[in-house]
């Protein structure tokens, strides 16, 4: 399928976490990625971390002429121009600072934009969503909050228990986001949300970005992009159009052995989760087939302002309320 609606349309996806190199990068274009927000922390403390970046430095150098890194959403908007994708730097856990808030801060020049304040399991600053108990968000973690406010990064919820959610939700000062989930109503998952999840975040003016992993999905492996679609259509009617967007989770390119090591606390110790056979939605089983997304939404007859919204705009509008710029 192919969209020229989607050709000329500003197209983000929330969240990406691939085996990164130059045919992922290939691929974005092929999808017409405007952005993506790229994982560069899942499990690593700092030195880590900042290897990743260091990583990615060197990509933007090496593939300058597919990718641009953002900074601001003007930079989403100049990668639209020259027609290439921008990156945005992301985390999915906040252990890259270590036990230090001013790493925020040179994290934040480094182009980190987006944080997710826990993976899955407990941390300094709060609880994930496979802990027996949820703690909440602890008083460290108030302050990480508040610096990352000052410092304009978005605080992500999406592997986050529902008790440090609820703190985090309320404590901050900017809007905070779900950047990647699904939702309980259609499947009962730890990683999923449930309906008064969903409507507490956006009703704090708040964000829900929807993912297609297929464990997450109502019908698992056997999903296709329609199902996907639905997924984002249930959201949306509990969020409101305005307040949703994409962020697939594509893993494209990993194995077994990334997924034992995202599934395992830190890493290497308890297994938190298996998530059997992971296989795409079909129709969507790449990065490169993104344009069929917004060809099934057309199909569903979504008009075209909520099909630009939810694909790109919406996200646009919330970093840049949230980035300052």
């Amino acid at each position: 399928m192919t969209s020229n609606l989607h050709a000329s349309s500003v197209v983000i996806d929330g969240l990406i976490i691939s085996d990164f190199g130059r045919s992922v990068f290939e691929d974005m274009r092929k999808g017409g990625l405007t952005a993506a927000n790229c994982t560069c922390c899942v499990w690593e403390g700092f030195t880590e971390t900042m290897r990743n970046v260091m990583r990615w430095k060197a990509w933007f150098r090496e593939h300058g002429d597919i990718l641009k890194q953002v900074y601001t959403t003007a930079d989403i908007l100049k990668a639209k121009e020259e027609g290439k994708t921008g990156i945005i730097l992301g985390w999915q856990n906040i252990t890259g600072i270590e036990d230090q808030i001013g790493y925020l801060g040179l994290f934040k020049e480094l182009g980190v934009g987006i944080i997710q304040m826990a993976y899955n399991t407990q941390n300094l600053v709060g609880t994930g969503c496979y802990e027996t108990r949820d703690g909440g968000l602890s008083d460290f973690g108030r302050e990480v909050v508040s610096e990352m406010n000052r410092l304009g990064i978005l605080c992500d919820l999406s592997h986050v228990g529902a008790k440090t959610s609820e703190d985090v939700i309320v404590t901050s000062k900017q809007p905070v986001a779900y950047s990647h989930c699904l939702p309980a109503g259609l499947k009962e998952h730890p990683r999923n949300k449930s309906d008064a999840q969903l409507k507490f975040i956006v009703d704090h003016g708040g964000f829900v970005g929807v993912t297609m992993f297929p464990p997450f999905l109502k019908r698992g492996p056997a999903a296709n992009v329609d199902d996907y679609v639905e997924a984002i259509e249930y959201v949306i009617k509990i969020c409101g159009e305005g307040n949703v967007g994409i962020g697939t989770d594509f893993t494209q390119g990993y194995g077994r052995e990334f997924f034992d090591w995202i599934t395992h606390d830190k890493g290497y110790a308890r297994r938190l989760t298996n998530f059997g056979d992971v296989i795409n939605p079909e129709g969507l089983r790449t990065i490169g087939e993104w344009p069929n997304l917004t060809a099934a939404m057309e199909k569903r007859g979504w008009t075209a302002s909520r099909i630009e919204a939810v694909i790109g705009k919406n996200w646009f509008n919330l970093l840049r309320t949230v980035w300052g710029a």
